[in-house]
């Protein structure tokens, strides 16, 4: 099993910033592909961005030049640089993992998911 927990989400002001954290434990040599989603209320999860142990990352259009993903090997942790936040950035970010090294954007694709950290843009 994986544990995923995530932290660093709070208020914040239209052209602030964020840095979402995301600390595994458990099995996570299984995780060969870690992501971020995000859920706004009334809506679907969707995907933010995503990692891969082979360092090939990918971006949603909507977050692409603002919000960088990375990962820190000797901590065990994924993160989220979140820059130049908009209203439209609201919503509940998860960390989620998968076993297979590829990219996904699906989010029932991947395995392991944390509770989730809550974003809130103010305008």
């Amino acid at each position: 099993q994986v544990q995923l927990v995530e932290s660093g989400g709070g208020l914040v002001q239209a052209g602030g910033s964020l840095r979402l954290s995301c600390a595994a434990s458990g099995r996570t040599f299984s995780m060969n592909a870690m992501g971020w989603f995000r859920q706004a209320p009334g809506k679907e999860r969707e995907f933010v961005a995503a990692f891969t142990w082979v360092s090939s990352t990918k971006y949603a259009d909507s977050v692409k030049g603002r919000f960088t993903i990375s990962r820190d090997n000797t901590k065990n942790t994924l993160y989220l640089q979140m820059n130049s936040l908009k209203p439209e950035d609201t919503g509940v970010y998860y960390c989620a993992a998968r076993q297979t090294v590829v990219i996904s954007t699906i989010a029932p694709e991947y395995i392991y998911w944390g509770q989730g950290t809550q974003v809130t843009v103010s305008s």
